[in-house]
């Protein structure tokens, strides 16, 4: 049996509508102790990592291991119906993710369950030299200032800044942010800005990221919860300067 019960769905909320744009199908697994899910974006440029414990929730409850196999948009269709004083439940039976809103009325959505034949994917192992920590709307605020010239930008990090960068035929920006942490070696790496505007909305998440980076190598991005006991991480493969 699988049941859980939220009443700070934001958390939830604010994950899927990152994931729903970058996904189109989910697993998500649950055991006794936490809801898990990985997965890679429609071109596999981008990883997906969400681990949930079961202290999130205001109840949890998962008898036997649990694979839940959805279509996200659908799921982030009724997400978006949520009202702020709803509590959030989840259940399934044999067909059916059963998302269930406790509010003035309840309200019970049955999303279809989905086979998916491929295995669950798991996140590559990189050493990144740096990395750093900063607000998280702060940083989405900075990638949507990126787009007035170009659909990709620069990230620079040295021992001072980390730097933000875009180049286009019409003109060029540059944003410098003091970051405050010991970065010995200098590094930088392109990516594409929209890929990057989708990991950003769930800057909800967390109101403090992590971005780990290297030279030329993929960016990860890292929301973990002020309780430690949730974390969402995205990694980004890097934009090729063969990349149209």
């Amino acid at each position: 049996m699988f049941n859980i019960e939220i009443t700070n769905h934001q958390v939830i909320k604010n994950a899927f509508e990152s994931i729903s744009h970058i996904v189109d199908e989910i697993t998500m697994t649950a055991d006794s102790e936490a809801l898990h899910m990985r997965c890679l974006s429609r071109d596999h440029t981008q990883f997906i990592l969400l681990d949930l414990e079961k202290t999130v929730f205001d109840s949890y409850q998962c008898d036997t291991p649990e694979k839940i196999s959805i279509d996200s948009t659908e799921l982030m269709k009724v997400l978006k119906t949520l009202k702020s004083t709803d509590i959030l439940l989840f259940n399934v039976d044999d067909n059916n993710l059963i998302v269930t809103m406790k509010g003035d009325a309840e309200r019970k959505f049955n999303i279809r369950l989905i086979s998916l034949e491929y295995e669950e994917a798991q996140p590559p192992i990189i050493d990144l030299p740096c990395n750093i920590s900063i607000g998280s709307d702060l940083m989405k605020d900075y990638i949507n200032d990126m787009d007035i010239y170009s659909d990709k930008l620069e990230l620079l990090v040295d021992e001072d800044y980390l730097i933000i960068r875009t180049d286009g035929q019409m003109g060029d920006a540059e944003i410098k942010y003091l970051h405050g942490e010991n970065i010995r070696e200098a590094v930088s790496s392109g990516f594409g800005i929209d890929k990057l505007k989708d990991i950003f909305r769930a800057s909800k998440f967390s109101q403090d990221c992590t971005l780990r980076i290297g030279e030329d190598m993929p960016l990860f991005v890292t929301f973990t919860l002020p309780t430690g006991d949730g974390k969402l991480e995205f990694l980004l493969a890097p934009r090729l300067e063969t990349e149209e």
